[in-house]
């Protein structure tokens, strides 16, 4: 019986001495798999973030929202493409600071980076034409050599995926004084409004001659924002000088509008230019206004105007009206008193303003009593006409009988 025991204790022990040896292998051959999965994870992750720092593909997604938006939903849309010149104080925030400070970078420098390092397409600039595909993507290093940019081979460049490092001081910011920009005016089904979304923008050189001279413009490529808009969402700017602190970014920038330039051209069968439409300064300037004001108030032809929108209107005219009289009675007036003095002037206006009133009075209660006597017409009731009364046997009748 003590033998049992024993043999029974000295199992017990064994499996005591056992169990914690088995329990340390599982979980080292546990913690080298985790260890194995968390690098794997790790390099995953580390290959996406140097493939596109800072930017994830639910960022993009949510920043190029107009995207999901598809032709079926767009119920009417115009092409517009405007000229953002820098010196119009809207625009300033594009081109200032022209240095790199405290790591905030104007729009050309961010954009150069980003082709420099290969993270965004950019497009050939075609002479009235805007395509964006793969036969017109553009090649970085030959854009470089086009416009004298020095530049040299980044490390980890191929020659299917070629990168490059371009210095601060060789970037020519300075020289980038305007942008073309090819904004799209659509109206939306959904929503019942219209939206005002930038396309693509093109950073345009001012370069001149070793002669002095003019500057002259070499546009340099195309660039869509939405690719570049979810880079852009990171870069805060200073709007005014009002605020010193900034509270927008790049991306505030362009989808709300911000900017201000001229329309240089629509998109039109012909694709000419305004310039080549309107050769006239004068006539170009009112084309432009009349394109901008009809897209401004495209929202409001298509809703019928309510009973306070109509009054307003109307009371609107009649000031302008009562405005334009004065103006011309004034004007009538103030000849026939050259020899008078100042006061006989005045004297003469006050009687003008005095007549304009008096005769814009007595129309209005002309005006009123006509309505008045309309009013009691329609609402007397019509006076029966009185029927002709039965010959009574009283009356005389005369006898047609021939008398003897």
């Amino acid at each position: 019986m003590k033998l049992v025991a024993k043999y029974i204790l000295a199992s017990v022990l064994a499996l005591g001495a056992v169990a914690p040896a088995v329990a340390q292998d599982n979980g080292s051959s546990s913690s080298t798999v985790m260890r194995r999965r968390g690098n794997t994870d790790r390099a995953r992750r580390g290959q996406q973030e140097q493939s596109q720092p800072g930017v994830t593909p639910r960022m993009q997604q949510r920043l190029a929202g107009e995207s999901n938006v598809s032709d079926a939903d767009r119920q009417w849309m115009r092409v517009i493409y405007r000229d953002l010149e820098v010196k119009n104080p809207k625009n300033a925030s594009l081109y200032f600071p022209e240095d790199v400070v405290d790591g905030q970078e104007n729009l050309f420098r961010i954009i150069m980076r980003l082709l420099a390092e290969g993270r965004i397409p950019a497009y050939e600039y075609l002479d009235g034409k805007e395509i964006f595909t793969d036969q017109y993507r553009l090649k970085v290093g030959d854009m470089l050599d086009r416009f004298h940019v020095m530049y040299t081979p980044a490390k980890g460049s191929t020659e299917k995926a070629p990168k490059y490092t371009i210095e601060e001081a060789d970037v020519p910011s300075n020289e980038v004084l305007s942008y073309y920009m090819l904004e799209r005016w659509e109206f939306d089904s959904r929503t019942n409004k219209t939206r005002r979304v930038a396309e693509a923008i093109c950073p345009v050189l001012h370069r001149t001659d070793d002669f002095g001279g003019e500057a002259v413009r070499y546009p340099m490529f195309w660039v869509k924002m939405t690719d570049l808009r979810p880079y852009l969402a990171q870069q805060y700017i200073f709007i005014d000088d009002d605020n010193n602190l900034p509270k927008y970014t790049y991306a505030d920038f362009f989808n709300m509008a911000m900017y201000d330039g001229d329309i240089y051209k629509t998109r039109n069968l012909t694709n000419k230019s305004m310039m080549q439409l309107f050769p006239d300064p004068d006539d170009r300037k009112r084309a432009q206004d009349s394109i901008q004001e009809r897209l401004d108030n495209f929202d409001k032809k298509l809703w019928v105007p309510s009973r306070e929108e109509v009054i307003a209107a109307r009371e609107a005219r009649e000031a302008a009206e009562e405005a334009a009289e004065a103006a011309k009675a004034e004007a009538e007036a103030i000849p026939s008193r050259d020899g008078d003095s100042g006061e006989g002037v005045a004297e003469s206006a006050a009687e003008t303003k005095k007549s304009v009133r008096s005769s814009r009075s007595r129309r209005s209660s002309a005006a009123k009593k006509e309505n008045a006597k309309k009013e009691t017409k329609k609402k007397q009731p019509k006076a029966s006409k009185p029927k002709a009364a039965k010959s009574s046997s009283s009356s005389a009748v005369r006898s047609v009988r021939r008398r003897k």
